[in-house]
């Protein structure tokens, strides 16, 4: 595997940060150098907020991504904002039921996703966020889907034991949407 950063941004309560951490997380279940460095403003939901993850088999010299291999935009402001960075032959993930225009570019691979209304319409409207690392997992070369139960399971907490299996179903979601 060569190294993948990948940069998640959004509005708070989106989930931002917590599809960082699953990436993280899986990145260090599979034995990977990982890098896990969130950021977000002041008013937290609402707010804007961003994390870059470094998935790597060599070890991470900064958690500070300039240039994405992957981007996950899931507002519109966060596209406008980082597009242009992704590197060419890069990809770029965008929640297409919030974000309605098209990514010009032409060097990298774009997957439009409309992950809020898919969560909307089964029930789960808080999982947008693991669609659409569904779909980061099954189109990226450097990732796999598989282990991602056991990975869901260590980071819900035992009290919310109910969303093992509500993100189970978000992560197959974004894994089967084409």
């Amino acid at each position: 595997m060569k190294t993948t950063q990948i940069l998640i941004a959004g509005f708070g309560g989106q989930g931002v940060l917590f599809a960082g951490k699953f990436l993280a997380y899986k990145g260090l279940m599979e034995d990977l150098q990982v890098s896990w460095l969130p950021s977000y403003g002041p008013e937290m939901r609402g707010g804007t907020a961003n994390c870059s993850v470094v998935l790597s088999e060599t070890p991470v010299g900064s958690p500070i991504i300039s240039n994405p291999d992957v981007l996950i935009a899931m507002n519109l402001p966060s596209l406008q904002k980082y597009v242009d960075a992704v590197v060419p032959g890069g990809q770029i993930y965008l929640d297409s039921a919030l974000i309605d225009v098209k990514v010009e570019r032409t060097d990298v691979e774009v997957f439009y996703i409309p992950a809020t209304q898919m969560a909307k319409d089964e029930g789960i409207a808080t999982l947008a966020n693991m669609i659409l690392i569904g779909s980061v997992l099954q189109n990226n070369p450097e990732l796999s889907f598989e282990g991602t139960d056991t990975v869901v399971s260590k980071l819900v907490p035992p009290k919310k034991a109910a969303l093992v299996e509500l993100n189970m179903k978000a992560l197959n979601m974004g894994k089967e949407y084409k």
